[in-house]
């Protein structure tokens, strides 16, 4: 008899059309009534619209193990499990913020490259995603299969090549990388032709550590589960997407305080006053920003990294200040911080920003933000993925402009400038 189950949430990310849904089929024996494209728009469209779940079970490691609290009365007997969910992310470049939504839940990122094109657009968003929302990757070299026999095995080292060098520059660094073939033959195959490579990413995946465990039994659910609830007279069509909280965990807010970091792949000056697609916990709002940094006598102080201090001075910046140009061949900025008096001295170790949405936003404390111009160009190879941050405080009062803003005391330098029109010395004493 199964015993208690540690799970872990697996985000399966890529381009559209790299095989995520097929690889997720090919790894999964449990789907839930979400998973692998059932809904009729999907089916209809022949692409994954919304988050689809499943998973599959395997005896937990041993050095997980030692970890696990010592068994209640209550606990199911038999050996422990480690419970893999899937989720089966979109990869159309419209859905962005379904994926955003996607990959906060995630432990660790599947990120699935058709071997046969390499990284694409939408490949690189996930990767920055990836680097934002999680900390574990491992890169799914997927449709082996499609490659010729006789070159198969060099094109697969030589992709692995490629990947390893796109990872150099990121925290992924050394992630493993796997071929697979998912689908052999293609979605028109017959389901005769078994996977190929499943059994050594399941390996890979069992050996990643430091993932969120938690218990699963029927009687209980954790933060990460996947939980299906019957609900008695009630209208599934007034219900997108919804929250299971503990009370008092959400808050709505009208704007907030986060801290901010540009992703250097983003084109352009991040300008004050600009307004942003700003995804928070798991909603998609409008929001205008406003950039802030430390004062400058204060510019080399750290900031507490959980905390918005309010007794402190912070000075005004037009725009987000930074030094470095993006990385070679990305597409980045190119390192502009002609953006205030700050800029002369060096860009601050930290800046803020104040977010006001264009509607209440309910999301945790302390989440993640990201700030993207998801109305840009979807065909286009630049980066839509503008910033990142924490949210550090929250205005729950809708008049927040009269009662919370005045607190927070952010200036802008000013100078005056003059001109001489005349010079005339004082006449000497006793002169004539």
């Amino acid at each position: 008899m199964a015993g208690r189950r540690v799970n872990v949430n697996v985000g399966v990310l890529g381009h559209i059309d790299s095989g995520k849904t097929a690889l997720a089929r090919a790894l999964s024996t449990t789907a839930s009534t979400a998973a692998f494209d059932k809904q009729p728009q999907s089916r209809e469209r022949g692409i994954t619209l919304d988050l689809g779940f499943s998973c599959f079970c395997v005896p937990l490691p041993a050095r997980l193990r030692s970890a696990l609290p010592a068994p209640d009365a209550a606990a199911e007997p038999g050996e422990p499990l480690l419970q893999v969910t899937l989720v089966d992310c979109p990869g159309h470049a419209s859905l962005i913020r379904t994926i955003i939504g996607g990959a906060q839940i995630i432990d660790l990122m599947l990120l699935v490259i058709d071997v046969t094109k390499g990284m694409q657009t939408q490949s690189a968003e996930c990767l920055v995603i990836g680097q934002i929302a999680c900390q574990r990757l491992v890169v799914v070299l997927n449709k082996t299969d499609l490659l010729a026999e006789d070159k198969r095995q060099a094109a697969i080292e030589k992709m692995t090549r490629k990947m390893r060098k796109t990872l150099e520059n990121t925290k992924f660094r050394g992630a493993p990388i796997v071929p697979v073939a998912a689908k052999p033959g293609g979605p028109d195959a017959p389901e005769s032709e078994a996977p190929q490579g499943i059994s050594e990413l399941i390996e890979v995946v069992k050996k990643v550590k430091s993932m969120q465990s938690f218990h699963t039994p029927v009687t209980a659910a954790t933060q990460g589960d996947r939980l299906g609830i019957c609900v008695t007279q009630f209208d599934p069509k007034l219900l997108e997407r919804g929250l299971a909280c503990s009370p008092g965990t959400l808050h709505t807010v009208h704007a907030a305080l986060v801290s901010v970091e540009k992703i250097p792949y983003f084109r352009g000056p991040l300008q004050t006053k600009a307004k942003f697609h700003v995804t928070v916990g798991h909603d998609t709002v409008m929001g205008r920003v406003m950039f802030f940094g430390p004062a400058p006598d204060g510019a080399d102080g750290e900031a507490a990294p959980d905390a918005f201090d309010f007794s402190r001075e912070y000075l005004f910046q037009e725009q987000y200040l930074c030094k470095d140009p993006a990385p070679a061949g990305t597409g980045g900025d190119t390192g502009d911080t002609k953006a205030g008096p700050a800029a002369e001295g060096g860009c601050p170790r930290q800046q803020w920003a104040l977010l006001e949405f264009e509607r209440p936003v309910t999301c945790p404390r302390r989440c993640l933000v990201i700030g993207s111009r998801l109305d840009a160009d979807v065909h286009a190879s630049a980066c839509r993925l503008a910033f990142h941050g924490v949210l550090l405080h929250g205005l729950e009062d809708r008049g927040y402009a009269e009662t919370c803003l005045p607190s927070l005391k952010v200036f802008k330098m000013k100078h005056r400038h003059g001109v001489v029109e005349r010079v005339a010395s004082a006449p000497s004493p006793g002169g004539s």
